[in-house]
């Protein structure tokens, strides 16, 4: 954000800074006040803390396998077999492009925050990666007696330089560069960077004309670039052709059009209920203007009656309505859950908020949590929230939500 003024830069940084700062703690503090049992995930099923998979929104057996083969391993090939099995299911693909690059970005990011053969290991009070553990430590082979195979992403550059006409690895490799850029490393060559990963996207285009993976990626990258709006709407058609109701392309665009991208509260809230209005049946696009609505909350914004307020409830209602109708196992379905979460735990509507817990618990890879420092402490947190709201409203004289 540019400082104008001193006053508007004091503004911004407790704006930006300490006001989400003071919200998320209020959030995790009032999690901890509450009783034991309460907070306890095996009273109700659920996955403790510290197993929460933060790579994934929503399980997906196929790709858990195929990644930790690969990382334990650092052979491509399981990926890339997975990817080509995936073939042309575009949202379930997209889903998958974007698992495999954070994986390899927050791979090779812990590879170069390690401390090297012979250095002192840091303080364990001060870890040099503050995400929370995986579900398994994927450092380690199958066998006790083999030597740890070093974790820092080689697969993605080995499989790129031994398929270079391999179009899923182009789009992995393309989405791998811009999550780097956006997640602050290399910051310096940022344009450069995310040139690159245009080139290459493009490259994936045109091995497979087909696929619309590749646009999306693009979508990220320009957004980051500020891209005229003409360009972007050159870019977007090519989208459209391609998938015109394909839900995660809506969202990588929703955030271009948005005031914290190119666009402006206005333009968000036109192109999310324009998307939602024109949805066929089954679309998960409906639930687009939650979406919209959650990147221009107001900075005070845990006060329970600006929950239900018409706009926002209609965004819920839209969510919930397309949660509905969706077909089930839609690869993007977890996206919307985790967001409706947070939603109806604020709107104190805990009996609806812990459906959305049964049906993506285990898994925090999604918007809110990981806008946050700690997604695992901050989805739990809000958990806790909805088991006991639910609690005290006396629907729990029934029986327990099962996980």
């Amino acid at each position: 954000m540019e400082a104008l003024l001193f006053f508007v830069a004091i503004a911004a940084v407790v704006g930006l800074l300490v006001v989400p700062a003071i919200r998320r703690r209020r959030a995790l503090e009032g999690s901890a006040a509450l009783p034991a049992r309460l907070t306890d995930p095996d009273h109700y099923g659920f996955v403790p803390p510290e197993r929460l998979d933060v790579r994934l929104p929503g399980p997906d057996r196929e790709l858990t396998d195929a990644l930790e083969e690969t990382q334990r391993t650092q052979d491509w090939q399981p990926v890339a077999r997975l990817l080509a099995l995936t073939g042309d299911d575009w949202e379930l693909r997209w889903q998958r492009v974007q698992s495999l690059a954070g994986a390899a970005a927050m791979e090779l990011a812990r590879s170069r925050t390690a401390p090297a053969d012979g250095e002192e290991q840091p303080p364990p009070a001060e870890p040099a990666d503050p995400s929370p553990s995986l579900s398994k430590d994927l450092s380690l082979s199958k066998d006790p007696d083999a030597a740890p195979v070093p974790q820092d992403a080689r697969w993605l550059r080995q499989w790129r330089s031994s398929s270079p006409r391999d179009a899923g690895c182009a789009q992995v490799y393309a989405q791998f560069l811009v999550w780097q850029v956006l997640g602050g490393t290399g910051s310096a060559d940022r344009r450069i960077i995310l040139e690159e990963a245009r080139e290459i996207a493009r490259e994936a285009a045109r091995i497979a004309p087909a696929d619309p993976t590749p646009y999306i990626t693009d979508l990220f990258a320009a957004r980051a670039l500020g891209l005229r709006h003409a360009d972007f709407e050159a870019l977007w058609e090519e989208v459209r052709r391609r998938a015109p109701h394909h839900m995660g392309a809506h969202l990588a665009a929703l955030r271009y059009w948005s005031a914290k991208g190119c666009g402006s509260k206005e333009d968000a809230y036109s192109f999310a209920e324009g998307a939602a209005g024109r949805a066929p049946e089954g679309s998960l696009l409906p639930a687009l203007p939650l979406f919209a609505v959650y990147d221009h909350l107001p900075e005070a914004n845990m006060v329970s009656g600006l929950y239900r307020s018409a706009v926002i409830e209609q965004a819920v209602a839209g969510a919930q309505y397309a949660l509905h109708h969706a077909p089930a196992g839609h690869p993007v379905a977890p996206h919307v859950r985790h967001l409706l979460l947070c939603f109806l735990v604020r709107a104190e509507r805990y009996a609806e908020a812990l459906e959305q817990v049964r049906a993506v618990d285990g898994y925090v890879g999604a918007v809110p949590w990981v806008d946050g420092g700690d997604p695992a402490a901050e989805y739990a947190a809000y958990r806790a929230l909805a088991v006991a709201g639910y609690e005290t409203r006396g629907d729990a004289a029934r029986t327990p939500p099962s996980h």
